[in-house]
């Protein structure tokens, strides 16, 4: 048996996690708790049931990459799924990707990685489409979500101390 997905970023497939599917969908139900070999890799990675996954977009199942997806990163705090991370900060696949992709650009590991499904018979089918894509406002490069820490700082009692300072 096969799950067919369809993506917009196939160069982090290394990363994903597991395939979602809606639970309401009847063409999934008897696959949910199941396990699926994810192509290129050596990993086998669960399909789960979630809202997320539209049954009437693309073919209803989708990839789950909580490390470079805000949607999916959603998904994986509801599900408790790892994060791997495949994208380096400087746009550069990482060792996670495997051998053959790591130290690629994502526009050049994207290519390859279609290429190597096509060679394996896995590539069903291509399809343009239009998309949201986030740029940088200065250089206009690509953004491309990856899971940094992050830090607060409150604002409001820190003012206010300086303010005790000055006065």
């Amino acid at each position: 048996k096969e799950i067919i997905i369809s993506t917009t970023r196939p160069e982090t497939l290394f990363g994903d996690v597991a395939i979602a599917v809606n639970p309401n969908d009847e063409r999934y139900t008897n696959l949910i708790g199941g396990l699926v070999k994810l192509p290129l890799t050596n990993r086998l990675i669960p399909i789960i049931a979630d809202e997320h996954a539209d049954p009437t977009y693309g073919t209803g199942a989708v990839k789950i990459t909580p490390a470079h997806d805000f949607d999916d990163f959603e998904v994986g705090e509801r599900h408790n799924l790892d994060r791997i991370q495949v994208i380096g900060e400087d746009g550069k696949m990482l060792a996670t990707a495997g051998p053959d992709y790591a130290g690629l650009t994502t526009a050049e590991c994207r290519t390859k990685v279609l290429q190597d499904l096509k060679d394996q018979g896995l590539l069903r089918g291509e399809k343009e489409i239009t998309h949201s894509v986030a740029h940088c406002y200065k250089c206009d490069t690509v953004i491309e979500p990856t899971l940094k820490s992050q830090w607060f700082i409150d604002v409001k009692r820190l003012a206010e101390m300086a303010i005790q300072h000055l006065e």
